[in-house]
């Protein structure tokens, strides 16, 4: 090195740098020179008298507190006004601001000496420079060469620097959400207080599916008319029956906030009659909307399940599919019985990864001793619950006490056979996946079904709710309910504006893909919003085909839905296979204009 011209013999790495001032700092000790410049008007890391106070003598000093940091030496009002005078910035910034411009001060030799040797190595080497809580020295972590500035970070920021998932679009989610809670550093002042022009102008292109074009960048959202418009457009849904004085959403787990209510039709059998009528006419119709490409989807809310009924080309399916959960032993019998031929996806795909981990031994791939004892452990149960299911008593005589043990009659063995069925019943893994022509079927099982209505208790006599984001005959239209509330949030250096918008009522998915667009455009591309979802529907997201999805499938879906009621994007996410599974989402954020979510 010392054969080349750009060679510096006074070269030092930084870390060497530091150790010097480290070495120096601490020889001095807390009354030298050194530290009184850096830290002028701030104690010891103890309390006690200020490192620059006049008449300040070498003895008596308090020793160092090994619990300070020089963050809580900033904490006091007294010790924040100090530094204020001398014209630097609030406490939580100034140490990291005196560290920042000290460096590149002591040592601008070192910056060219740097940036030289950069050009002679051509490659970037990174040293890192923290802030130690501990002893309040830096420490290394992460320096620059390029710009040779100092990056403070602590344990916490670099523990929390993990990338989420980004992505332009959010998978669909196919559950139904109670609740819709957004927030943004931007005000939602635009969807309070609409106008009747703006009101109007909004159901009306919900009813007539008229969608207006929204500008990408909107300076002031409170003067914009078309997004006004959108928002009160966006909450619009049809639900059947609809009774002013009963919320009929949700219905599972409902029976507290029916009871005490004032419910006619309960002792009434002619009104009960009437109500059951006038139901499966709306049902009819929105089937009938269904088959023809009108209505996208709709849900059946009963009292113990749920039903989704989705289109065509929807979650790349082929034809029309229904799903139900959750569901009973003696629902999927009753079904069974009518000749309705269901799956049940989540057993399948158990089955299926059970049989694609035994098949791969026989591929040639080898297997721990560990996957070997549970596969074999897992094969025994099988063959011991396939033994008890056939009657098999064959041990008993091999041990000559088949006299002496009273064998189980036949209905203990039908009970046994049948407990794999009955541990399903409100689970998840019951869920139920109807395909193609077999939905009619089930339209008609539904309509004359006695189990699907309540027959005591306070739901009992009224009929299922329908919902629907398209008119359907019978329908009633409904909107959401939404309210804005500005709070203040506690951060370190004081108070923070945070801004809220919260939905709440029965939201269906194309009503969150279409307020997320909406938020795009009005909150600058920065929000986050939390879901909250009705638990019992989290499983309507599980994939019902094999995912061979493509564009072409994409553009087809959405030409054969153009009059389904849904805007262009929304009818293009919702045909996507879902990938949610199980799970739904809980929490969607908007950073310049990507999105990242969690489940």
């Amino acid at each position: 090195m010392a054969e080349l011209g750009c060679y510096s013999p006074s070269f030092k790495k930084p870390s060497d740098v530091l150790r010097m001032r480290r070495k120096r700092a601490r020889s001095e000790g807390p009354g030298g020179k050194a530290s009184s410049p850096a830290l002028s008007g701030v104690r010891p890391f103890s309390p006690g008298p200020l490192l620059t106070a006049t008449g300040r003598g070498n003895g008596g000093v308090k020793r160092r507190n090994p619990f300070a940091s020089i963050e809580n030496t900033y904490s006091s009002p007294k010790k924040r006004a100090l530094i204020q005078e001398d014209g630097r910035k609030s406490s939580a910034a100034g140490p990291d601001e005196k560290l920042r411009e000290e460096l590149p001060k002591t040592g601008a030799s070192l910056r060219e000496e740097l940036l030289h040797t950069d050009r002679h190595k051509q490659q970037h080497t990174q040293v890192v420079v923290s802030l130690s809580e501990a002893d309040g020295v830096f420490e290394e972590d992460l320096f620059d060469p390029q710009s040779c500035s100092a990056v403070l970070k602590s344990p916490e920021a670099l523990r929390d620097s993990a990338p989420a998932e980004v992505c332009v679009e959010y998978p669909a989610d196919w559950s139904l959400k109670t609740r819709l809670l957004f927030t943004s550093p931007q005000s939602f002042s635009w969807a309070e207080h609409l106008k009747a022009q703006e009101e109007a102008q909004g159901l009306s292109s919900h009813c007539r599916a008229q969608f207006n074009s929204i500008p990408a960048h909107i300076p002031e959202p409170r003067g914009c008319a078309e997004l006004r418009c959108g928002f009160q457009q966006s909450l619009q849904y049809w639900q059947h029956p609809s009774l002013p004085w009963l919320s009929l959403f949700p219905r599972i787990g409902a029976e507290r906030k029916f009871s005490g209510q004032c419910v006619p039709w309960a002792q009434d059998a002619v009104l009960q009659q009437s109500l059951m009528s006038d139901w499966c006419v709306s049902l009819t119709s929105l089937y009938s909307l269904l088959k023809a490409r009108l209505c996208p989807y709709f849900y059946v809310c009963s009292y113990q399940l749920t039903v989704l009924f989705r289109a065509a080309g929807l979650s790349g399916s082929a034809g029309v599919t229904a799903l139900l959960s959750p569901t009973t032993r003696g629902l999927r019998d009753a079904m069974k019985t009518d000749g309705i031929e269901f799956s049940l996806p989540l057993l399948e795909e158990k089955r299926k990864s059970r049989g694609q981990s035994s098949s791969q031994p026989a591929d040639g791939e080898e297997m721990t001793s560990g996957a070997q004892l549970s596969e074999h452990s897992e094969n025994e149960e099988e063959e011991e619950e396939d033994d008890d299911d056939d009657g098999g008593f064959s041990w008993l005589k091999e041990m000559g006490v088949q006299d002496k043990i009273k064998k189980p009659d036949a209905i203990s063995i039908k009970l046994r056979k049948e407990h794999r069925e009955v541990r399903l019943d409100r689970r998840p893994e019951s869920v139920v996946l109807v395909e193609g022509s077999n939905t009619f079927t089930l339209l008609n099982f539904l309509m004359n079904c006695k189990s699907l209505v309540a027959g005591a208790g306070s739901q009992a006599g009224l009929p299922p709710t329908l919902l629907a984001p398209t008119a359907f005959r019978g329908a009633t239209l409904q909107t959401l309910k939404a309210r804005t509330v500005n709070v203040k949030t506690q951060v370190r250096a004081g108070y923070e504006d945070v801004c809220s918008l919260e939905v709440t009522g029965p939201i269906m998915p194309h009503c969150v893909h279409a307020l997320t667009l909406l938020l795009k455009a009005a909150q600058r591309g920065q929000f986050t919003t939390s879901l909250y979802t009705h638990e019992p529907t989290a499983v309507l997201n599980i994939p019902i085909s094999p995912s061979t999805h493509t564009e072409e499938h994409t553009k087809c879906v959405v030409q054969d839905l153009l009059s389904c009621g849904l805007q262009q994007s929304s009818v293009q996410q919702l045909a996507a296979p879902s990938i949610l599974g199980k799970a739904a989402l809980r929490h969607l954020q908007m950073r310049d204009c990507s999105y990242s979510w969690r489940t």
